[in-house]
């Protein structure tokens, strides 16, 4: 079997790869993401050798690494996928006392649990935090995270999806208008990429009809919106739940829970 042919694929990690802002057409509040668009690329490319891939997405917002180590892993281990995504961290490296060296670590745990089992494992590693002003601060931090993430692959042999050079991603448009999530089109490149970095040639996703506002009020890129209308909506109350320790995602469980086939329409290759 080819590196960018699989049969199950199960993605880990916190509100990115859940899908946050990638709406998912006429259904209110559903998302899609880019773990799921990469699924129904490589499902697109199995079905040209006659084969389908299973799909799984366990991440949920607000997650940290060692909610996918000691929860999310041992769920995927018990799957039997062949193919694993992690991107996890940002979460961690926010917290005044985050150590990059010792989250790496811990990651890297979980890592050998999942290349153990015999799935291959691909390692994301973390945006550029560049972009973003209230970011900035924690730009050492993930440099230092990211470093490990190189390391971490090359002693477990898993394979890096490598954002944090991605110039693309420093576009406004790439991110929802909470300047933390990815939009429709960032969801749509990081896919693209995912997809390239397996092996798959043909790794473009057309968008979704809808698919950007899903019958929500369309996302703006993070540009657009005013700096007051920005700090009420989104970011004062993110900073009320990181000052009362709660997450977004507490007592939510992962919109894909167990392995199932591809929808067709969340797309393949073109």
């Amino acid at each position: 079997m080819s590196r960018s042919s699989f049969s199950r694929y199960v993605a880990l990690g916190d509100s990115i790869t859940e899908g946050l802002c990638d709406a998912v057409p006429n259904r209110t509040g559903s998302w899609l993401g880019w773990a799921d668009r990469l699924a129904g690329i490589l499902d697109g490319h199995a079905h040209l050798a006659g084969r389908s891939l299973e799909f799984a997405n366990l991440a949920v917002r607000g997650r940290r690494i060692s909610d996918v180590v000691t929860d999310q892993v041992p769920h995927a281990v018990a799957m039997r996928p062949d193919l694993v995504s992690v991107l996890i961290g940002g979460n961690d490296l926010m917290s005044p006392t985050a150590d990059p060296d010792a989250l790496a670590s811990r990651l890297e745990t979980g890592v050998r649990a999942l290349r153990d089992a015999g799935a291959t494992v691909l390692l994301a590693n973390l945006f550029d935090p560049h972009f973003a002003f209230f970011l900035k601060p924690f730009r050492g931090r993930a440099a230092v995270f990211n470093a490990n993430i190189w390391t971490i692959a090359r002693d477990q042999q898993a394979t890096v999806l490598d954002v944090w050079g991605v110039r693309e991603f420093r576009e406004p448009a790439m991110w929802a208008s909470d300047r933390v999530h990815l939009s429709s089109r960032g969801h749509r490149t990081l896919a693209s990429l995912a997809a390239h970095t397996l092996g798959v040639p043909y790794a473009e996703t057309a968008p979704l009809a809808g698919s950007d506002t899903g019958g929500i009020p369309a996302e703006h890129p993070s540009g657009e919106i005013p700096f007051r209308t920005w700090l009420r909506v989104y970011a004062l109350p993110w900073a009320g739940r990181r000052l009362r320790h709660i997450s977004a995602g507490d007592g939510m469980d992962p919109k894909h829970p167990v392995p199932r086939p591809v929808p067709r329409a969340v797309g393949g290759p073109h």
